[in-house]
């Protein structure tokens, strides 16, 4: 990544109550000191996922040594996998301990997704959940879950422990409902268990563009089909599906509920804009950083984005704005028959079977890579 001297964007953001985390890890982003300078430049977090470590593994020779290392010490593919991983989250964590303690463990976080192949298996996720944490032991990991319906109980399971979690692949309002739910309940019994509730963190990842690349393509056939109105809602559906959810975070951490755990010390469940790298080349390469700056939220941001966000963005609270234009879009969409549900069901199984597919794709190139080391 190219780095500039203009932090000034990324400062700016820090001070209307917005963090900005990279959404990436790679080998010698850490070894070569590039991640330390982006978080002297005021990034505070980062973010991977399977599809993340199968370019960063499956490219070059960075993990070569470590690699051939566990290799030799009798794992298998899926076990050099994660060892690589692990390593890679836990050197993360380690360069952002300072941020963590800076903010009394209100930011400063590296994520590590469990196995995506679980992410209909409620118990299975718990217990990898609680294996991956223990096993990494540091306070400024969050273990990802998906945002499913077997996720859901997981969720609070995890926080009533005192688990760190980050929710992963959320798009729909109803299954954003459900994570905050699980985490208030799971912090309520945290509590009543004699957990400190401050102590435990979680960030909502609420996915944008992917919405508006398949909700625009449903405006388009239907403007095809001679509903020529509907064009002037393209690209709108993604920034008001996020404000929307915005709305609803604050009356849920406003409420007397979690008010009586904030006495206590509990954090809000902060929302996570992911998937903000821009995919129509007709729109601007900043739009869902621009227009989703906001108090109590998390941008985390592929390197791309964050470059040109340095070079050209604009730190201006705008998540609170036109909310009223954001609900009349959802209302047209859903009266025009193109139905947010159907299309975020859709977008949750699709993102659930990449990641999946690239989890597979990365132990299996491991597993010739390492076969190959060894021999050689």
């Amino acid at each position: 990544m190219q780095l500039t001297d203009s932090s000034n964007s990324i400062q700016q953001l820090r001070k209307i109550g917005q963090s900005v985390w990279l959404d990436n890890v790679y080998r010698s982003l850490i070894t070569s000191g590039d991640l330390q300078k982006l978080i002297d430049l005021g990034v505070t977090g980062l973010t991977s996922n399977p599809t993340i470590f199968q370019k960063a593994i499956s490219a070059g020779s960075d993990y070569d040594e470590s690699m051939t290392r566990h290799a030799e010490s009798g794992k298998d593919a899926v076990g050099v996998f994660e060892a690589l991983a692990i390593e890679d989250i836990v050197s993360v964590a380690d360069l952002l301990a300072p941020v963590y303690q800076r903010t009394g463990g209100a930011d400063g976080f590296a994520s590590l997704e469990v196995n995506p192949h679980l992410a209909h298996d409620t118990q299975g996720t718990i217990s990898e959940a609680r294996r991956l944490f223990k096993l990494m032991g540091r306070p400024n990991i969050m273990i990802k879950v998906p945002g499913t319906p077997e996720g859901i109980p997981a969720i609070r399971q995890l926080i009533s422990e005192g688990i760190n979690v980050n929710v992963t692949l959320i798009f729909s309002l109803k299954a954003y409902a459900d994570v905050r739910e699980a985490y208030i309940s799971g912090q309520e019994a945290f509590s009543r268990s004699g957990g400190d509730p401050s102590t435990v963190s979680s960030v909502a990842s609420f996915f944008v563009s992917r919405v508006d690349t398949a909700v625009d393509a449903a405006i388009s056939e239907a403007v095809n089909a001679g509903n020529k109105t509907l064009g002037s809602l393209l690209g709108k559906a993604a920034i008001s599906n996020a404000r929307v959810a915005y709305q609803e975070f604050g009356r849920s951490f406003g409420e007397d509920r979690f008010v009586a755990l904030k006495e206590e010390g509990a954090l809000v469940q902060r929302p996570l804009w992911a998937s903000t790298s821009t995919k129509n080349p007709a729109l601007s390469d900043v739009l869902y950083v621009e227009e989703l700056i906001g108090p109590d939220t998390v941008n985390t941001l592929p390197d791309a984005t964050l470059a040109a966000f340095l070079d050209h963005g604009t730190a201006q609270q705008r998540l609170d704005a036109d909310i009223e234009d954001a609900t009349d879009t959802l209302f047209a969409l859903e009266a025009a028959g193109i139905k947010m549900d159907d299309i975020t069901a859709k977008l949750l199984e699709d993102g659930l079977m990449s990641f999946a597919d690239s989890y597979d794709e990365v132990v299996e190139n491991v597993d010739s890579k390492r076969a190959s080391l060894v021999r050689g």
